[in-house]
């Protein structure tokens, strides 16, 4: 009984230096390491996230030692800070903290009110950049738009013309605004094809009808031809008259 009762002395001495152990001031945190990656590369610099919001955060958000400190706590802190997309944290034997951080990369304005990162996400942060325009039905249509907006600008790369807005409307068709100001309308099916023959006609016929300066507007839903509008004309004039224009 005896031995037993040494046993169960013994347990609860040792839980009570565990106790005393893990509470500050022992184990201190000395040292939190920052990493940044982007997209496969590790160490690089932070774009937007300031030394300041950091150091404010390691005063008011990470509290115990080094045992006992919440990393998953600690994590989210750390993705609420403005432009952090991701956030890792890890313990670093013996008195640090190992924070990898990822941030948004903007790709586009998500209409008036937010942007769009590399990966298709909506996130929201007060910001002036010059970025193109996007526009969809939803904030969950931002991937197949931002998805979209990298295939077309491959496609009119030749051209050395950019997509100043992309709009994939409530009908789900698409409609792209040229930095030159042009309008083209693609419609919602066979996009890639239409707008790969706008590339393929354009310096043969459309940059004829451009000398005067940028069309205003580019139909391109016929199945064998094309819809124009200048600046100073108000219908589509089609370029051959027995087209018949498709959604």
């Amino acid at each position: 009984m005896s031995k037993i009762l040494f046993g169960m002395v013994a347990i609860a001495v040792l839980y009570a230096i565990g106790l005393q152990l893990i509470r500050p001031p022992f184990f201190p945190i000395k040292e939190i390491s920052i990493n940044v990656v982007r997209g496969e590369t590790k160490n690089m610099a932070l774009q937007n996230v300031t030394n300041e919001q950091i150091e404010q955060l390691v005063k008011t958000e990470i509290d115990g030692n080094f045992i006992s400190v919440n990393l998953t706590a600690v994590r989210e802190a750390f993705v609420k800070l403005p432009w952090v997309r991701e956030a890792k944290v890890n313990r670093e034997w013996p008195h640090g903290l190992n924070v990898t951080l990822e941030e948004h990369r903007a790709l586009a304005y998500w209409g008036s009110h937010a942007l769009v990162n590399t990966y298709g996400e909506v996130f929201r942060v007060s910001a002036e950049m010059d970025l193109p325009v996007f526009t969809g039905p939803n904030e969950a249509s931002a991937h197949e738009v931002t998805r979209q907006y990298q295939r077309f600008n491959q496609i009119l790369a030749p051209l050395q013309q950019k997509i100043a807005e992309l709009i994939l409307t409530p009908r789900y068709a698409w409609r792209i605004q040229l930095d030159t100001g042009t309008v083209l309308e693609l419609g919602r099916d066979e996009t890639e094809e239409r707008l790969i023959r706008y590339v393929s006609i354009f310096n043969h016929s459309i940059a004829l009808l451009n000398q005067q300066g940028p069309l205003a507007y580019v139909d391109l839903r016929y199945p064998n031809g094309f819809a124009i509008r200048t600046p100073d004309a108000a219908p589509h004039v089609p370029r051959k008259s027995d087209a018949r224009r498709e959604t």
